[in-house]
Order: C-alpha cells, then structure tokens, then sequence
C-alpha cells in the first residue's frame, strides 16, 4: 500500500481526496500547511505528495523546492490558478506534475500512478477494492490481469492493451482524445500527437470487438477521439 500525504488548506477538498484515496488503495495522511507537512514527513516520509500551491503561511512552491533538496519523493502539485508561469515555476522546482482546480479526482488518480510509474515506485492495488469489472459480457480480473470473453475464454492482453481497456471502463461513455488517452496511459511527456494509441486501440478491437472493422465497443468520434460505449459494472 502506498503512502499519500495531501497537503492543502481547503478542508473540504481534503476529506474528498481522502475518502477517494483510501478507495482506492492509498494510505492516507492530511496536512493544511508547511508545518503540518514537515511534521507528516518526520513521522514517517510519504511515498508520493500532493501540495497545493496556495497554502496559508509558507506557499507551496518554497515548500516544493525544498523537500525536492532533501528527498527524492515525488509531488503533484495543485493549483486554482490557471497561468502557465505557475506551472513552469513549479515543474521547474522539482515537482513531477501539475494540475489545476476543479479536476476530476480520477485524474489526478491517474497522474499519480503515471509519476510513481515513472519514479518506479510502488503502485496500490486499487483493485483489491473492486477486482471484477464487467461489460458486455466480458469480465476482466485486474488483479490477475486477466480477460474473459462472454463465453469464458481466456484472451491475452499486452500490458499496453490491459492499461488501455482499464482507461475505457474508468471512462465509460464519455469522450476521450488521443493525448488524453496518451496521459492516463504513460503520463504526461509524452507527444500528444502521438498516432501509436491508435495501434493500441486497433489491437484491442480485435480482442473485443465482434467486428473490428465495425466496431461497437470503442467507436471513433470524428474529430474528438474515441467513446466507450459499453455499461460498466464492478464487483
């Protein structure tokens, strides 16, 4: 289980992330400023932070560039403002990656697992809280990573394809564009215009489709990306 420390001010935004967090495998442990942050870290260091950038009393982008002199852990950083000389300052003070207020808190699930991916630190098993997902028949086990089709064939799936189907039910009718498949896929640096997820999407429909070259489950949106179409169930 890994170790989350969220440090923000906003009472509310933290008993949300909490509850979500814990959901979904994380260990959990909240601060409100620099001080409770450091105390937090003394006790016993996180395994990855989310730091707000407006905090009362020291902001979080000092606090940012000094835990980044002392440890290696990685941060996600937040932010109600939107302007890119924010963003820039605070990557360029060592943190891992950027998000502005209001995101969906899936997102920001994503970015984590992205940069302990990346930091090759230790992923939760989110699964163990909820490892069946059902569509259309099939089951898919994503603790043991394995596929069913509706008649109880076993069907392999690459570790591109696995990521890219648990994004799918993650998101289920809802739009997705190629760079925001590219992000909660692999993470952020990677380029957007990157056409290889459309050879990820192509070998998944011919796994899941009944006809690929027509395809119901995951349909192309000219222009926009491609949708999920599927009802999603977890168990």
């Amino acid at each position: 289980m890994s170790r989350l420390l969220i440090v923000d001010d906003d009472v509310e935004i933290l008993a949300l992330l909490k509850q979500f967090f814990m959901q979904h495998a994380y260990e959990v442990e909240l601060a409100a400023d620099g001080q409770a942050m450091w105390a937090a870290i003394a006790r016993q260091a996180p395994d990855i932070i989310i730091l707000d950038l407006m905090l009362p009393g020291e902001g979080g982008l000092s606090l940012c560039q000094k835990v980044r002199a002392q440890t290696g852990i990685p941060i996600v950083m937040l932010t109600a403002m939107a302007e890119l000389s924010d963003r820039i300052v605070g990557l360029e003070l060592g943190a891992d990656d950027y998000l502005t207020k209001p995101f969906d808190p899936r997102e920001l699930l994503a970015r984590l697992r992205a940069v302990q991916r990346r930091a090759g630190g230790q992923l939760p098993r989110a699964e163990a809280v909820r490892p069946l997902i059902g569509f259309a028949g099939w089951q898919l086990d994503v603790t043991c990573r394995e596929l069913r089709s509706p008649e109880q064939v076993m069907i392999p799936l690459s570790g591109a394809e696995f990521d890219l189907l648990v994004v799918f039910l993650e998101h289920p009718q809802r739009i997705l564009t190629r760079e925001q498949l590219i992000d909660l896929t692999r993470g952020q640096g990677h380029d957007a215009f990157d056409r290889s997820i459309d050879v990820q999407v192509s070998r998944l429909r011919r796994k899941i489709e009944p006809d690929s070259k027509r395809p119901d489950l995951i349909r192309t949106v000219r222009n926009g990306g491609y949708l999920f179409t599927a009802k999603v169930t977890r168990s």
